[in-house]
């Protein structure tokens, strides 16, 4: 696995939990150590999210990248060959 898909692979899994633990906190919204992982949950995701576009480009439009279109440049994910 190349570091980039090793990043993608994190940064899915910290805003996997994030969405899991807002999903908790709507029937839960007393639970103050639930909270404070959403936000280290969240804080790590952005950090990560910073890293892997430094590294390889937006992820989005919506990256804070300066280049609307950036993030359509190629390989798209299907392109990359496998080694």
């Amino acid at each position: 696995m190349s570091e980039r898909e090793r990043l993608l692979k994190r940064l899915s899994s910290y805003d996997f939990a994030i969405v899991e633990m807002h999903i908790y906190l709507d029937t839960h919204p007393n639970d103050e150590s639930a909270a404070d992982a959403l936000r280290v949950y969240e804080e790590k995701s952005s950090a990560l999210r910073n890293e892997y576009e430094a590294k390889y480009g937006p992820l989005s439009p919506m990256s804070e990248s300066g280049n609307r279109w950036a993030w359509i440049s190629d390989p798209w994910p299907w392109d990359i060959q496998e080694v």
